[in-house]
């Protein structure tokens, strides 16, 4: 039984969600996708693929992620787009550099040598740098690719960190609690994929806004 568990927050991807599973298909990972019970179009799109569909019961791309986190029950997760960005040829290497390194965090990065992004724009790049950088100096990260969500990590080091931010906020907020309670966690290379259909659910100003107010938020409130 294999060790990983797919954890891919949907939302209006009814598109794009079915290629990925039948992407997925020739991998042996189990498979959680997470949406609420209102969108009937995506739900609609995955009910002949042989996956575990939980229902959130608030709403959010942080409390999708979450709710997978606290459900998984295999030794590793790793939080995977519904929107076909993120390849699925590098999860083997992800896996087995976080089993046999013994870290307890591995994000993927499209800003190391040999990675890379079909569907970056100048913006989010930008934004990217700014808060990458913020990351590193305030709170001594050393990953280069902060708002990446590609990430793998141990599903009970995961719990232990008590992630709360409901919104796009979680992207910061796990690697800096990641950090802050002493886990091991690094960078590796990563090619983004054009998302197959349908638009970013990220609004550079809005999100930007909350993801700034999060990590001011996690500076001053030094504990765990």
């Amino acid at each position: 039984m294999n060790k990983l568990t797919l954890i891919i927050p949907a939302k209006n991807e009814s598109e794009s969600l079915p290629c990925v599973l039948d992407e997925l298909k020739r991998y042996d990972y189990k498979i959680d996708v997470v949406l609420h019970n209102t969108d009937t179009a995506t739900i609609q799109s995955i009910k002949d693929y042989d996956i575990n569909i939980i229902y959130q019961k608030n709403l959010g791309y942080g409390d999708a992620i979450i709710e997978g986190i606290n459900k998984c029950k295999t030794e590793y997760f790793c939080i995977f787009n519904a929107d076909g960005s993120f390849n699925p040829t590098e999860l083997d290497l992800m896996q087995s550099t976080i089993h046999n390194e013994n870290y307890d965090f591995l994000f993927a990065s499209r800003y190391q040598r040999n990675a890379g992004s079909e569907d970056d724009t100048f913006i989010t790049l930008i934004g990217n740098y700014i808060f990458t950088f913020i990351g590193n100096i305030f709170f001594r990260l050393h990953i280069s690719d902060i708002l990446y969500t590609f990430v793998i990590g141990r599903s009970e080091k995961a719990k232990q960190l008590n992630l709360v931010q409901k919104d796009f906020g979680l992207c910061v907020e796990l690697p800096i609690k990641a950090k802050k309670s002493n886990m091991k966690i690094m960078s590796i290379a990563s090619h983004e994929r054009a998302r197959i259909a349908g638009v970013k659910k990220v609004s550079p100003l809005k999100d930007g806004m909350l993801i700034l107010i999060c990590m001011i938020k996690l500076f001053f409130f030094k504990s765990k």
